[in-house]
């Protein structure tokens, strides 16, 4: 039997999702944007906060935050839905996409939420594709630098200093 998932009013959480059997379904600049696109689609449906997220060959990691009554678990049942059905068809192909269900962790004060902001966005400094991660497209910081608009809202405070 499987543990609850941690859920708390007004927090901000750390979630991960992974592609079934280690895929490298990322690895594409098509599937990424698909992917933005579909977060974009769920930010119209869902009440929610990106502060950061980075797109990997094979795994996801955001930081978000949920309003109102809008729960964490339906707005990833959402997002990793549309996106299996989009990929699915895209590719021409049946099953499932993601490996388990999304991994989540409250994220409890700023020193966390600082490390978990740092830990996302040097993902793909510590797999080795970027010597420092503004030079990683599919990261939250770089779409903030670059201005993007409609994933995540703008860094403030000590993470707009970041990189």
């Amino acid at each position: 039997m499987r543990k609850p998932r941690q859920l708390r009013s007004d927090a901000e959480y750390h979630v991960v999702a992974r592609a079934n059997r280690k895929e490298f379904i990322f690895e594409s600049k098509e599937m990424k944007d698909l992917f933005l696109s579909v977060l974009k689609e769920a930010k119209k449906k869902y009440k929610f906060l990106i502060k950061n997220f980075c797109i990997m060959g094979n795994h996801i990691h955001m930081i978000i935050k949920p309003f109102n009554k809008d729960s964490l678990s339906k707005i990833m049942q959402w997002i990793l839905s549309v996106f299996a059905i989009k990929y699915n068809k895209l590719l021409g192909i049946t099953g499932h996409v993601w490996y388990d269900r999304f991994r989540s962790k409250i994220i409890d004060d700023i020193r966390q939420l600082i490390a978990t902001y740092r830990y996302i966005a040097e993902n793909p400094v510590r797999a080795g594709i970027v010597d420092n991660p503004i030079h990683y497209e599919y990261n939250g910081i770089t779409y903030a630098k670059k201005g993007k608009t409609g994933i995540m809202e703008p860094p403030t405070g000590v993470f707009a200093e970041q990189y």
